[in-house]
């Protein structure tokens, strides 16, 4: 599934497109997330990371099934991505998948987002899964309204639970339970 979007002047030379991230994805997904990890709390790592280090991250992921890796890409640039993945390693949880995002500073408040978790809720629709979940690292209003737009209710904070270059991080959980896949979503 890929869908194209015009955003902007610049989009009729190059359209948004959305779709399954390669592993030539990975590289432009590493710098993103390293963006991220340097320059806010959004992300709990503490150091950026690399390619080689986000391999086996990026092969948990299918073209099918609910693990999904999915791309915004204008042209040969990466604009951000949206993914769906085991919440736990526990069989409990064969129903439950963990959401994130993450777009280039370049592109955030865009609708980017929007058009990265439609597509994705688009492709696990049919799919086996009741909970998607999210947790949402303290203060982000823009990822909080995002999470809402697409039907999410709070599940609860954890509060200074985690701890990033000296200071406390807070998170709000947040879910989204999916009708049956046979009554389509």
């Amino acid at each position: 599934m890929s869908q194209r979007t015009d955003m902007g002047a610049s989009a009729e030379l190059n359209p948004l497109e959305i779709g399954p991230a390669t592993e030539d994805d990975l590289a432009e997904i590493v710098r993103i997330l390293n963006y991220t990890i340097v320059n806010s709390m959004a992300s709990f790592a503490a150091r950026p990371t690399s390619v080689a280090e986000r391999r086996s991250w990026f092969e948990q992921f299918s073209s099918t099934g609910p693990y999904r890796l999915l791309v915004a890409r204008r042209g040969d640039a990466v604009l951000g991505y949206a993914c769906s993945q085991p919440y736990r390693d526990h069989e409990a949880f064969q129903e439950t998948v963990e959401v994130s995002i993450a777009l280039d500073v370049s592109c955030r408040g865009q609708g980017v987002g929007t058009l990265l978790y439609r597509e994705l809720f688009a492709c696990l629709a049919g799919e086996p899964v009741h909970v998607v979940l999210a947790g949402i690292a303290l203060p982000n209003d823009a990822s909080v309204a995002l999470h809402r737009k697409f039907g999410f209710t709070e599940v609860g904070t954890f509060r200074e639970y985690a701890i990033k270059n000296g200071q406390y991080i807070s998170s709000l959980w947040v879910q989204r339970v999916l009708p049956p896949a046979d009554q389509g979503r």
